[in-house]
């Protein structure tokens, strides 16, 4: 099956700093994303349900972006987030950029509109 890039963005009224920070550390993490997480230096274990799936960040500008590359993703595949602010609107504008196999792309963008909710609970909107 062939993999697609999947690119979503999601508004917020919190500051590229606040969601920067609930991207990177773990308390914050498992208030929206995983239900645990350890990070050894630039490793990142997440759990869901019992399993994990391990994690490298392999890209990290403070306020700016994070990209993870899984254990057993595809080459060129990877997992980012990029905040910043709109000149217009004075949102900040959340933009993720992640693969799913072709034809489960629909699936995918509800997925991470289902963890934005918990990201806008956690992070003030």
């Amino acid at each position: 099956m062939s993999r697609v890039k999947v690119e979503a963005e999601f508004l917020f009224r919190a500051s590229p700093a606040i969601l920067y920070t609930f991207m990177t550390t773990p308390t914050c993490l498992v208030r929206w994303f995983c239900d645990g997480v350890d990070i050894q230096d630039d490793t990142y274990t997440f759990e869901w349900e019992g399993s994990e799936e391990v994690a490298e960040m392999v890209d990290d500008i403070e306020e700016e972006r994070v990209r993870f590359i899984w254990e057993d993703a595809e080459p060129g595949e990877y997992l980012e987030f990029k905040m910043y602010k709109s000149d217009v609107t004075n949102e900040t504008i959340l933009e993720i950029v992640d693969f799913c196999d072709k034809g489960e792309e629909e699936e995918n963008i509800d997925y991470w509109k289902t963890l934005m909710v918990g990201l806008k609970s956690a992070t003030g909107g």
